[in-house]
């Protein structure tokens, strides 16, 4: 890590030792430029400390903070200063279980935890000067809902702004006394709100937005829970029904996945989240059936941390649960059961059609992880440790033994430039099914990389929807 100053053109590194299997992540300065804060980890990322640096002269100062779990610690948010006082930060923290602010020293101390409770702080947006709190976006209310809460930085004091509804994304003003707040909720597009931080009054900037498709016809969508495969763990899901729906028909059926953390799929905003090419699906005749797994985001820790070392085991046990769900409706066609997922989607489409092979006639698997071993080190390692470390979880996860599995119609599709899932993914899958003598459809675009952009992205769609057709409907 280096400090450049455009005034002599010099670069000073900051005095950090071999940085070799150790990373550093979100660089915060202090108030009077003076000092550096970083957080660093080794390779292992079970361990996170805070370690300020001299940014005049690149000398170590010393460890502030230091945070240790035997899964992992995740670093996301750099520290911020308090504007009216330069000796004290906000630390974003989930060594409660949840992500949460704490209120620190410049001399390391933890001098109280600001938010608590069995939800995460999802955003910091800055701070109200004259009142001295912090606006912060969580989902305390409900996890799929997002709002917006001021926290008195004295008192602790969390006080809602907004309705306690829906899904609220605000700019906060330079002084922080405002909010401009746009938002929506399942049944309402898009409204937009001025809200005082200080008092809560909300004035209406533009007329609600009910649908941007009042001339179209649109699906029913649906919102409920599922039971994890615990037996014990909420799961949010998203039904969407066919255009013109008749309860007595039988309806091919399309799993729509991610699975992995940082992510999710599910939340009470307009439609329940759902994504363009589930209406057009709808409108050409499928169920879409979207559920959020344990080891997707902004449920806790241990929630998204209990696939540790096993990527892919959890997250497919709670996607039959949804499954089971799913086959309880009537007017589901069990044998027509198709998924689909893009990444770590690409992941769980491809191993639930290798691990399932009687449930799901056919997948499109985007962008595959196919083996952990080949994914870039700081993600893979983070959630499997090293092979050395793991080598049963690293077998049971890779997805090459079980390309003797497959049955149904799996089309892989990649982009050949992709940095993210590298060819050496699928292309070993690909020599495990000719080696099995199974039989999986490829696609390739040439000069993508791991999401197909401009004009590509209309087609993948259409490749997507025309292999459901051919083969699923």
């Amino acid at each position: 890590v280096g400090v450049y100053d455009p005034a002599t053109q010099k670069t000073l590194y900051l005095q950090a030792g071999d940085p070799t299997d150790r990373y550093f992540t979100n660089i915060a300065w202090s108030p009077d430029e003076a000092i550096i804060y970083m957080f660093e980890l080794p390779r292992t990322q079970d361990k996170a400390e805070l370690v300020a640096y001299d940014a005049h002269s690149g000398k170590r100062l010393g460890v502030l903070y230091t945070e240790t779990n035997a899964r992992y610690v995740e670093p996301m948010n750099p520290i911020v200063f308090l504007p009216w006082d330069s000796k004290q930060f906000v630390m974003q923290s989930r060594r409660d279980g949840y992500n949460h602010l704490y209120l620190m020293n410049t001399e390391g101390k933890v001098l109280k935890q600001l938010t608590q409770g069995q939800f995460e702080v999802i955003e910091m947006l800055g701070f109200n000067t004259k009142d001295k709190t912090i606006i912060i976006q969580a989902n305390a209310e409900k996890p799929v809902c997002h709002n917006l809460y001021s926290v008195n930085v004295k008192t602790g004091k969390r006080t809602l702004l907004d309705n306690g509804r829906g899904v609220h994304n605000a700019t906060l003003s330079a002084a922080g006394r405002f909010l401009a707040d746009t938002w929506s909720e399942p049944t309402m597009y898009r409204q937009q709100d001025y809200i005082s931080t200080t008092t809560g009054k909300v004035q209406p900037i533009a007329p609600a937005i009910a649908t941007p498709w009042p001339d179209y016809k649109v699906p029913t969508i649906e919102s409920g829970t599922v039971k994890a495969a615990d037996g014990k763990t909420d799961l949010y899901y998203r039904l969407v029904k066919p255009v013109d729906f008749d309860p007595n028909k039988k309806y091919p059926t399309v799993v729509y996945v991610y699975g992995g953390p940082h992510a999710h799929n599910v939340q009470e905003s307009f439609n329940y989240w759902a994504r363009p090419w589930e209406i057009y699906m709808a409108q050409r005749g499928y169920v879409l059936f979207i559920v959020d797994n344990r080891g997707s985001q902004y449920r806790g820790f241990e929630f998204e941390s209990c696939t540790h070392r096993h990527l892919g085991d959890i997250e497919m046990a709670d996607q039959m649960a949804g499954v089971a769900f799913l086959k309880t409706l009537p007017y589901v066609d069990a044998d027509r059961i198709g998924v689909h997922g893009w990444s770590f989607g690409g992941f769980m489409t491809t191993n639930l059609m290798c691990s399932y092979p009687e449930t799901f006639k056919v997948g499109v698997a985007g962008g595959p992880v196919i083996d952990w071993k080949y994914y870039e080190v700081m993600y893979g390692e983070r959630y499997m440790d090293t092979p050395e470390e793991n080598p049963e979880g690293y077998e049971t996860s890779s997805l090459l033994g079980k390309a003797k599995n497959l049955r149904g119609r799996l089309q892989i599709i990649v982009g050949l430039n992709d940095p993210t899932c590298v060819l050496q993914h699928s292309l070993a899958f690909l020599r495990a099914c000719e080696d099995a003598g199974t039989q999986p459809d490829y696609f390739v675009y040439p000069g993508q990389g791991h999401n197909m952009m401009g004009p590509d992205m209309v087609h993948l769609h259409e490749r997507i929807t025309r292999y459901f057709d051919d083969y699923l409907k």
